[in-house]
């Protein structure tokens, strides 16, 4: 019976070992370190993670069929602003995996300062909403919110399309953050932080 029982416990991490790329195991601890080295002890290393695993499933050199590239999907464009707008990305670019897993961190903490916090509910929100912007751009984001009844997150995703942004675009950039924070990030609690509703 304790054996059943042993076994039974162990489901879970099974389950959540075999939905983990094993390339992931690979990049761990480069992505704590860097995540801690940017936000401090408590980094939501497992909302890193699970943007990494959609971005990419850990793969350095994926490349999207609209030329995004690297383990976090940066356009060119967005590469080279990087280059110059965040600290630490001088050297490097999008298809390294160590500068692709700093610059989205970077970048996810360039999202959340530039997000009035007026404009969202709560971390779990203000993550959301710079998930949205890291897919979707910052711009859309803000227009959106200004279009929303109000802060509350559902609002915000609400007003999507009704800005810059077409309505068509917005399955896809509603259901990023869904996909991080609510499928993925679990998968990588044992990495450290994440955020929670």
């Amino acid at each position: 019976m304790r054996i059943f029982a042993l076994l039974l416990s162990l489901l879970p991490l099974a389950a959540q070992a075999a939905d983990t790329p094993r390339e992931a195991l690979r990049w761990r601890s480069t992505l704590v370190r860097e995540a801690r080295q940017a936000w401090g002890i408590d980094a939501p290393v497992a909302v890193f993670a699970g943007q990494i695993h959609q971005e990419s499933r850990w793969n350095p050199d994926a490349i999207s069929r609209v030329g995004a590239r690297g383990m976090a999907q940066f356009m060119p464009a967005t590469e080279r602003w990087a280059k110059q707008a965040l600290p630490g990305l001088a050297d490097g670019g999008a298809t390294n995996p160590v500068w692709a897993m700093r610059a989205l961190i970077r970048y996810d903490d360039y999202l959340i300062q530039h997000i009035p916090p007026e404009r969202t509910d709560g971390v779990y929100a203000l993550f959301w909403a710079a998930l949205r912007s890291y897919n979707g751009g910052l711009g859309h984001w803000l227009a959106e919110a200004k279009n929303a009844k109000s802060a509350r997150r559902e609002d915000v995703d609400a007003a999507c399309g009704t800005a810059k942004r077409h309505k068509s675009h917005c399955r896809e950039n509603l259901n990023y953050p869904k996909r991080i924070l609510v499928d993925l990030q679990p998968l990588y609690a044992s990495w450290g932080d994440g955020v929670a509703p």
